[in-house]
């Protein structure tokens, strides 16, 4: 996990843009907290019209051969590096495998025509457990498919890569942040992040509050705090 953060971004997190876009059935927990960017929780006693109300994407149990999936459209098209596929609080409702599929497409909702590539096998999942899949892929994806067998509750999905601009669209004399995450920005390391990630540095728009951005704790010895962020391309600063 460590590892896929430093390396890579969320290509899967809202405020780039991604959604999900479908799902063959969200009865009990609506698809669009899969990719909610805040930690699931679970509320005791918390119930709405369909039952116990969970903090995740959860579909019905299948009464009839088949199995479910949804498919999130990526906040950027990306190069993607791995998985997380988080079922914390989901027990005894989480789908026991997954398999994912990744395609480029201009369609809100690429169909069955849209070259869909299978870049992982079956994965074997575990309840209330989140499980990273290091993956290699090499082409640009702007969509992926999460398919669950044969139906259950996912709580988060993250999708790890580096965003693929495609920087024959820019004019030699545009300015641009080059350190904008959605212009392939990212922080690589830092000593220090106590209290928020260097990945917000490089986030779109203004910080929501206190706690989105970077914050190291307080030093009491000699030294100052320092991070280093990688631009999307070489620039003219």
């Amino acid at each position: 996990m460590t590892q896929l953060r430093q390396l890579y971004v969320n290509l899967a997190q809202p405020r780039l843009g991604a959604e999900v876009v479908f799902a063959t059935d969200d009865f009990f927990a609506d698809k669009a907290r899969l990719i909610d960017p805040a930690e699931p929780v679970f509320i005791p006693g918390k119930y709405d019209e369909n039952g116990k109300w969970m903090d995740g994407w959860e579909s019905r149990r299948k009464r009839s051969p088949g199995h479910d999936w949804c498919v999130v459209r990526l906040g950027a098209p990306g190069l993607i590096a791995g998985f997380e596929i988080d079922t914390r609080h989901f027990t005894g409702n989480y789908p026991p495998f997954a398999e994912l599929e990744a395609c480029r497409s201009d369609e809100a909702v690429p169909g069955e025509d849209a070259g869909w590539t299978r870049v992982t096998e079956r994965l074997v999942l575990q309840g209330d457990h989140r499980t990273y899949f290091p993956i290699s892929h090499d082409e640009p994806v702007t969509h992926v498919r999460l398919h669950i067998f044969p139906d259950g509750g996912v709580a988060r999905l993250r999708v790890w890569g580096r965003i693929a601009k495609d920087w024959s669209a820019v004019g030699a004399d545009e300015r641009l942040d080059l350190l904008a995450m959605e212009n392939g920005g990212r922080g690589i390391i830092a000593n220090d992040e106590h209290y928020g990630a260097i990945e917000n540095l490089t986030a779109p728009g203004r910080g929501v509050n206190m706690g989105d951005g970077w914050e190291t704790r307080r030093r009491r010895e000699p030294g100052h705090d320092w991070a280093v962020l990688e631009l999307g391309a070489a620039g003219l600063i």
